[in-house]
């Protein structure tokens, strides 16, 4: 059969040592239908002129294969593609993976809880991986997975920074399926599982102007990711009823991923959202983790909370914790979120939807009525547009 060169111009195989690259190269001519169980494959000599590499990274990529059950050699014949090669490469490890940025705040034990249920129905094991929200600790852990070999990725990328499109295409390569749940990683083609960034902005406004809310300031970590769309959808829905997201209002926490700086920070940017003479009369937060600190800010500061100053959230429909339960919220399921992931898992792995597949599945948004959101101070109706 004719090879095609290993390309040179890919960021992603240019991290790899060559005996991977090579190794990652015959893989996806095997899993693309290119090469077959029982074709020979050129000798050692003939693969290291085609792709300008030593014989002996040929023997190692080679020696590889033939352990994994990929290939087999013959002596005085040669080396061919074992018949049970592609059962071997849909194999793998018989494990998914959750690669996510945290794994005990907001929507993310959700989203682990509806993955392991989704993974249990098809007899998989799980791997969770926390990342931190760190793009070096997520390279680590992907080059881990997939030197495991492990049977599909469902992934939340790093947003600060955001993931590398090279962090991504040696997974593809390898012919292991990738799911992206939250946001995609520009420059790569697989499916994701998501929901409306504008519509939660959107749904949570809309709470707050049907209990006369017309300044609100609004909490974000990160104006990255869908931090962005929480704002717009705030702002569209304040607009609608002639109120405003003013600038001074609006704050994001750049500086840092420490617990105790981020604190800091919630706790002097309140101390001054409430010495304003205008103060907002309610706060949306992008995260119940941040909806959680400023209610217990709040509560230090002797500010009441719906009372004096109403909170609203967005998190996962599953509410646990005492604070959480309280909190008024946006929720998505993120239990089902999860479960879809792994059902297009296990269809790509299966062969049933290619490794691209462009799919988007958007999940619903709804309000979780808590008790953090109440009428405008000194407002004795609740006025509705």
């Amino acid at each position: 059969m004719d090879f095609t060169a290993i390309p040179t111009t890919n960021r992603a195989a240019d991290m790899l040592p060559k005996h991977e690259q090579l190794r990652a190269h015959l893989l996806r001519e095997l899993s693309e239908g290119r090469l077959r169980p029982g074709d020979a494959l050129p000798t050692e000599v003939e693969l290291a002129a085609s792709f300008s590499i030593s014989r002996n990274t040929v023997r190692q990529a080679l020696a590889e294969l033939e352990r994994s059950g990929i290939i087999r050699r013959i002596p005085g014949r040669g080396t061919f593609v074992h018949d049970a090669a592609i059962q071997k490469l849909r194999s793998g490890l018989d494990i998914f993976a959750l690669v996510i940025p945290e794994t005990r705040t907001g929507y993310y034990p959700s989203l682990q809880r509806g993955f392991n249920e989704g993974a249990s129905k098809l007899r998989n094991q799980v791997i969770v991986c926390d990342t931190d929200n760190d793009p070096f600790r997520q390279a680590d852990a992907l080059l881990q997975l997939m030197d495991q070999n492990v049977a599909g990725i469902a992934l939340v990328p790093t947003i600060t920074p955001t993931t590398p499109v090279y962090q991504i295409r040696p997974l593809h390569e390898r012919g292991i399926p990738v799911v992206f749940c939250h946001r995609r990683v520009e420059g790569i083609s697989a499916p994701l599982v998501t929901f409306s960034g504008l519509e939660v902005g959107r749904l949570a406004g809309k709470a707050m102007v049907e209990r006369g809310h017309r300044r609100v300031a609004f909490f974000s970590a990160h104006r990255a990711g869908l931090g962005g769309q929480y704002e717009q959808g705030l702002r569209e829905a304040l607009h609608v009823c002639g109120g405003e997201l003013q600038e001074e209002f609006i704050h994001y926490d750049y500086a840092t991923k420490k617990a105790d700086d981020h604190e800091r920070y919630f706790q002097t940017s309140l101390e001054k959202l409430v010495q304003h003479p205008e103060r907002p009369t309610a706060i949306f937060c992008a995260f119940d983790s941040e909806a959680e600190l400023v209610y217990l800010l709040l509560n230090r500061m002797g500010i009441k909370v719906p009372e004096e100053l109403s909170i609203v959230g967005f998190g996962g429909a599953w509410r646990e914790g005492a604070i959480t339960r309280r909190l008024t919220s946006v929720t998505v399921d993120e239990e089902e979120l999860a479960r879809r992931a792994v059902q297009l898992l296990e269809e790509m792995r299966n062969r049933e939807r290619p490794l691209n597949d462009m799919t988007e599945i958007l999940m619903a948004v709804s309000l979780s009525n808590g008790e953090t959101l109440g009428a405008v101070p000194g407002d004795a109706s609740v006025r509705k547009e």
